[in-house]
This record gives C-alpha cells, sequence and structure tokens, in this order.
C-alpha cells in the first residue's frame, strides 16, 4: 500500500519533504539570463511576398472599403437631416394649429 507520501508524488503535488523551515514549499525557481531564453528565435522571413498583383488587389480592396463606409455616413447623414426637417415641420404645423384656436 502507497504512503501518503508517494500518493502526493505521484499526483504531482510537492510532498511535505519539500518544506523548507518556513513551512512554504521549496519550488525551484528559473534563471533565465540573457544567453538562456525561454524562447528561441525563429530566422526572419517575410511574411508574406508583395507582388504588383497583391499590391493592386489590397488597394482595390481598401478603395471599396472606404466607399462603402462612406456611403453609409452619407446616407446616415441624410436620414438625421430629413427627420430633423419633418420633426420641424410638424413643430411648424401644429404651432399654427395651435394658435390659430
Amino acid at each position: 500500500m502507497a504512503t501518503v507520501e508517494q500518493r502526493r508524488t505521484a499526483q504531482g503535488r510537492p510532498s511535505s519533504a519539500a518544506l523548507d523551515e518556513a513551512g512554504t514549499f521549496d519550488t525551484p525557481r528559473l534563471n533565465l539570463s540573457r544567453r538562456q531564453s525561454a524562447t528561441t528565435t525563429a530566422p526572419t522571413r517575410p511574411a508574406a511576398r508583395l507582388t504588383p498583383g497583391t499590391a493592386l488587389a489590397l488597394v482595390g480592396g481598401g478603395t471599396a472599403a472606404v466607399l462603402v463606409v462612406g456611403a453609409v455616413l452619407v446616407s446616415m447623414l441624410l436620414a438625421v437631416a430629413l427627420t430633423a426637417t419633418s420633426v420641424a415641420v410638424c413643430a411648424v404645423v401644429i404651432r399654427s394649429v395651435l394658435t390659430h384656436r
């Protein structure tokens, strides 16, 4: 039958032998200096090659996106202007009806 120490070690938990004098677990610390790093750097190379065709496609796509956003903003501005005009006309009509009574 396994002891408590063996079960803790098998489950990946630190055993009570790993406790230091202060009652805390003595865990190993990582020493990462400039020569030692956690990640390695890959050789640099361009992520994507930019050919004239892809550059033209990017410019065309950007232009289309700007035109679509511009059209949406202009239509929203026209909707607000139309609503404000109709509210102003309604206010004038209601005012004239109330003053003639």
